[in-house]
């Protein structure tokens, strides 16, 4: 009886992978390579945030960007991730808010023509959505990765990728695999 469950939660699972692979196949993920490239011939940052496993996934892409993309005898892309200092989240978090801790960071660093990639699960991530709307009111280029049909974020980011599964695991797994996916596109256009 219990490998028949673990077999059902196996299958499901990758079915809704399934699902997720043919529905980001549907969208511009090329066009997302083209933003952070168009940055990058200009010298340009890119600035990657989220909370917890999207966190995770921004830390993975901002490193991926900056040395997995890299092409010999050419500058790196200028990538950071807002989700690796916990000294600046938490004493952000403290000392202002929770709300604040990528926008803050921004403050003062993102000038237009960088780009600003929010993850976000739900969409809906209000410390996510701040940074976006801050980004985008200093002339930065917005990105989303969404899951559970895009939340707000979908309507706020320049670009957009979103899903509509609802399982954090299989949004999370797909945004790694989106990160992967623009990596390669990048080092592409790099290595040319």
């Amino acid at each position: 009886m219990a490998e028949n469950k673990a077999a059902q939660i196996l299958y499901s699972y990758l079915e809704g992978l399934r699902g997720c692979i043919d529905e980001i196949g549907k969208q511009d993920i090329a066009s997302v390579a083209d933003i952070i490239y168009q940055a990058y011939l200009k010298g340009r940052h890119i600035y990657i945030f989220g909370n917890g496993g999207s966190a995770s996934t921004a830390s993975h892409f901002a490193r991926d960007l900056s040395i997995g993309a890299a092409a010999a005898g050419k500058p790196r892309v200028k990538a950071v991730s807002l989700a690796d200092s916990m000294v600046a989240i938490t004493s952000l978090a403290n000392d202002v808010n929770y709300e604040s801790v990528f926008k803050e960071q921004l403050v003062g660093q993102i000038e237009a023509g960088d780009v600003a990639i929010g993850i976000s699960c739900s969409g809906n991530s209000p410390n996510v959505l701040a940074a976006i709307r801050y980004a985008r009111e200093n002339g930065a280029a917005t990105v989303g990765f969404t899951g559970f049909g895009g939340g707000k974020l979908k309507g706020m980011a320049d670009m957009s990728i979103n899903l509509s599964s609802r399982d954090y695991g299989q949004v999370e797994d797909m945004h790694l695999a989106l990160e992967h996916i623009i990596t390669q596109m990048l080092r592409e256009k790099l290595a040319q």
